[in-house]
């Protein structure tokens, strides 16, 4: 966990550095050329950024947290819900503080208000895949089925932060910070949750 705090501490360092500027256009046009040069994948990147939108994360969110609850496992109904909220919480708190501005219009597929560093939803659909998908897999005892959930649980995460580069509503830098940030914030409410079980 450390080293994804300090992975995104470098990385925003940078960022504000103007040092990734290059790196970032350079994938930004190659996405508009993509798009351009096959128009079906702006539609189905605007489906993959569906996965996680506020909307779709916020019912995840809600029916993972009324399930735990209904069957009883109480502390980790508070683990997803405390982890979510105090994400989404610090989440506009860096936002305001890097204050980086999304790119160009003209590389965009349509237009999105709000600031770009990190990546609100490479973020926070990080954070919800990996905490549900590791309390999932953490009911199963082969670890081919554990391996295969968190593999799941990784790959609609990184599908939503793709998405938001081939679309061109964000800088690549973002999404690399989204997913930083998700995971350590995920990985760290996850080994509270791991001290509190192996309390007597």
């Amino acid at each position: 966990m450390l080293m994804l705090v300090l992975a995104f501490a470098k990385l925003g360092h940078e960022v504000n550095a103007g040092n990734t500027h290059f790196f970032d256009m350079q994938l930004l046009q190659y996405a508009q050329s993509l798009r351009a040069a096959y128009p079906w994948l702006a539609e189905s990147m605007r489906d993959a950024s569906g996965l996680g939108s506020s909307t779709v994360l916020a019912l995840l969110t809600l029916f993972a947290v009324g399930y735990l609850t209904l069957v009883g496992a109480r502390v980790n109904a508070l683990l997803v819900a405390t982890a979510v909220s105090s994400g989404t919480a610090l989440l506009s708190v860096l936002k305001a503080a890097f204050g980086r501005l999304r790119p160009d219009a003209a590389y965009a597929e349509f237009l999105l208000p709000g600031l770009s560093f990190p990546s609100g939803q490479a973020s926070i659909s990080t954070l919800v895949f990996l905490t549900i998908g590791t309390l999932i897999a953490y009911t199963r005892s082969r670890r081919t089925e554990r391996v295969y959930i968190l593999l799941c649980a990784g790959l609609m995460a990184a599908l939503v932060g793709l998405s938001r580069v081939a679309l061109g509503v964000h800088w690549a830098t973002d999404v690399l910070g989204g997913w930083a940030f998700g995971t350590a914030w995920a990985l760290g409410w996850l080994l509270c949750w791991q001290g509190v079980k192996k309390q007597p």
